[in-house]
């Protein structure tokens, strides 16, 4: 297999703490790789500086080939890596068709422009189709349940067709149903051949959904490999025990 995302000696310092500690680990294409860790290991700054949210104190980002000097959001998102947030972020002023549209590069002024429409806005009703969102389309994102954010959110981020989407927390606050549902929809884009490097509290889940899984303690990696393998690491347990 090929790694489609590849972060060697990452660093990041807040003050006289460090929260990621020469971090190193690779996401091979075609997976849906797991990155877990007690409260406070470092997952959501390694998103961030992957993403180019943060900037690192050192190492390296490499994504689809390509090493990344400075990461950039808006750059990382137009080659094809794209993240959702642990609160869901969606515009709540916009409805959630118009969500979409955006998400796929117009902007926002395009909306209310006659140039809105077309393909952004036929692959935007599909994807509220997908996501069970219909009844929605045309209601202010603000106005939606928590739920129907988070996954407004996550069809948002498969607006551009991304090769890699990170998901942050893609259960956290939500019912057991809608847990299920957010399963679901991982898998089914798992298998049209969307990469996925999921950050998750939820262990039944990240057991039974991730392969592989990569381990987080004090910003750095202590294990990674299958679920069954790292459930059963020795450091892991004392990781999470301990913390």
């Amino acid at each position: 297999m090929t790694a489609l995302l590849t972060v060697a000696h990452l660093t990041k310092r807040f003050g006289g703490v460090t929260a990621v500690d020469d971090c190193g680990f690779a996401v091979e294409e075609g997976t849906i790789t797991g990155l877990i860790g007690p409260n406070g290991s470092g997952k959501t700054t390694v998103f961030n500086l992957v993403t180019g949210y943060l900037a690192a104190d050192a190492g390296t980002v490499t994504f689809d080939g390509r090493t990344v000097r400075r990461p950039d959001p808006a750059r990382m998102y137009r080659r094809g890596l794209c993240r959702t947030f642990q609160q869901a972020r969606v515009f709540a002023g916009l409805t959630a068709l118009e969500n979409l549209v955006v998400a796929a590069g117009r902007a926002r002024r395009a909306l209310f422009t006659p140039r809105f429409g077309g393909g952004d806005t036929d692959r935007a009703r599909g994807l509220l189709a997908e996501f069970g969102l219909s009844a929605v389309a045309d209601s202010p994102a603000g106005e939606l349940s928590y739920g129907q954010r988070k996954l407004l959110e996550f069809a948002a981020v498969l607006m551009s067709r991304p090769k890699l989407v990170l998901l942050d927390e893609p259960s956290a606050g939500v019912n057991p149903v809608l847990v299920g549902t957010i399963e679901r929809h991982i898998r089914d884009r798992h298998a049209t051949g969307t990469t996925f490097l999921v950050v998750e509290h939820d262990m039944s889940l990240v057991m039974r959904l991730c392969d592989p899984v990569v381990v987080l303690d004090r910003g750095a990696p202590i294990a990674a490999g299958p679920p069954a393998d790292v459930r059963a690491d020795p450091a892991v347990l004392d990781a999470y025990l301990g913390s």
